[in-house]
């Protein structure tokens, strides 16, 4: 009995702990880490072409070896020269399936002279992180890898090992992806949900309207318009000059009108989005399916860029090609399309329609992509619940939604081996500041947002354990 009591007394006395309760973490201390890692490592220029992935690669694996989270470069033969994948993983204890965290190590081409600052520089100013690659995607990267390093520093206890994944090559046609699901099924065959970039968190003047959660996306169909003739001097007109042919043709794609096509799952982001409207706009976005067929309704809906974008497969002229001087007919004339297609539509089928449109057998389609593996993942996740009680913790009012992703992600690829795959954004970034940043002139992100960002993604993360 004597020994009995004692034994009770002492397991009132031991401290009790919650599961996910961590030790106590400095944050001021390490969002000035983010910060000023997320600027040194804009001044790694991963341009692509060519790319210079590795050298991304191994910014980031020295940061996670001091950490002692080991980390591995891969693919590098198969990607060539300068070029890898990056992979490690935060052992947890197994009992759930595994949660990772990609992004990709390349950015996109600048134009300097257009920039207010050096676009690989990595300024702090003004508020702001200032570089090529601060929204696309190193941002995200970076609080990926904080996030994670944030999680081993607070000791909370891990159902689900974190795995983390750079990728090369994704903003030309994703080879880093396709190589590393080709090569390294191993590495993912434990991994239920995977996050990438794709979601989009609506903030409009200073307002947040929305966390999104992208669980779709269009599919990329590049297509090359290819009009052959024969060259000789300008200033003999001939049947045979190309260019005409090729604007004719041009001309009948840039009047042909898609259909509009309601998804699903585009229905249900229009209609979560609806209360935030007022009088018929309200009732139009609540069922869209039938005000697709009032023209008022109709104009005003694909008024709006992104409504458009989603509610039909879309076609954007891009690059024209014709002669390398004025009195030179040309041999060949070309044009570019970056054509984007919804979820549901054959390909094939749309390459017809798009030839009978231009109904001209001189003009030849040459296909750039091939597009990938359709994407759509379901929300009825734990992983889906996590990032709501996450958003709703920080705003309570603010609907959490799947907007469609109209660019292009790594997440079919992965998709392909059932992975269920969101687009997580973890940053609340004004709505004009991204469409003109992101792929643009003077890319930047707000220094709020890099300390916002860990935070957010570090309680999702705790949150699906």
């Amino acid at each position: 009995m004597r020994r009995t009591a004692l034994l009770l007394l002492v397991i009132v006395l031991l401290p009790v702990s919650s599961p996910l309760r961590a030790q106590a973490l400095d944050w001021k201390a390490l969002d000035d880490e983010t910060l000023h890692m997320l600027s040194d490592y804009v001044k790694v220029n991963t341009t692509n072409p060519p790319g210079n992935e590795l050298d991304g690669a191994r910014f980031l694996k020295a940061i996670l070896d001091r950490e002692g989270i080991e980390a591995q470069l891969l693919d590098t033969v198969e990607l060539g020269p300068n070029r890898a994948n990056l992979y490690a993983r935060l052992k947890g204890n197994g009992s759930k399936k595994a949660v990772a965290l990609v992004n990709h190590l390349d950015v996109v081409p600048v134009a300097p002279a257009f920039w207010s600052v050096d676009p690989f520089s990595g300024v702090i100013k003004d508020g702001y992180v200032w570089g090529r690659g601060t929204l696309d995607m190193k941002g995200q990267a970076v609080v990926q890898l904080m996030a994670m390093i944030a999680l081993k520093r607070s000791g909370v206890p891990l159902n689900r090992d974190i795995v983390f994944i750079g990728n090369a090559d994704e903003e030309f046609d994703g080879s880093g992806a396709v190589a590393f699901v080709k090569n390294h099924a191993d590495l993912l065959k434990d991994v239920e949900f995977l996050m990438t970039e794709g979601g989009e968190n609506m903030v409009v003047n200073g307002k947040l309207k929305y966390y999104g959660v992208g669980v779709s996306e269009k599919q990329t169909f590049w297509q090359k318009i290819v009009v052959k003739g024969v060259p000789s001097h300008g200033s003999r007109p001939t049947k045979q000059n190309p260019v005409p042919r090729l604007v004719a043709a041009l001309d009948r794609i840039a009047h042909y009108e898609t259909p509009l096509h309601v998804l699903p799952d585009v229905q249900k982001f229009l209609h979560d989005i609806s209360p935030q409207y007022t009088g018929e706009h309200r009732a139009w976005l609540a069922d869209v399916r039938a005000a697709v067929r009032n023209p008022r309704a109709r104009k005003w809906l694909t008024d709006d860029i992104y409504w458009n974008a989603i509610l039909r497969n879309t076609i954007s002229l891009t690059m024209l090609s014709g002669s390398n001087k004025t009195n030179v007919i040309p041999a060949e004339a070309t044009a570019q399309m970056d054509i984007r297609l919804l979820s549901d539509t054959d390909p094939a089928a749309f390459l017809r329609t798009l030839e009978a449109v231009v109904n001209d057998t001189a003009v030849h389609f040459d296909q750039q992509i091939e597009p990938k593996t359709k994407l759509q993942s379901p929300i009825d996740t734990d992983l889906f619940r996590a990032i709501e009680k996450a958003s709703h913790e920080r705003n309570p009012d603010v609907i959490v939604t799947t907007p469609m992703f109209t660019a292009a992600t790594d997440r079919p690829t992965y998709r392909a081996l059932g992975i269920v795959t969101y687009g997580f954004d973890p940053f609340l970034v004004e709505n004009e500041e991204m469409h003109s940043g992101m792929h643009g002139n003077n890319e930047r992100l707000a220094v709020s947002n890099v300390g916002f960002g860990v935070k957010y993604l570090y309680d999702v993360l705790r949150y699906v354990q």
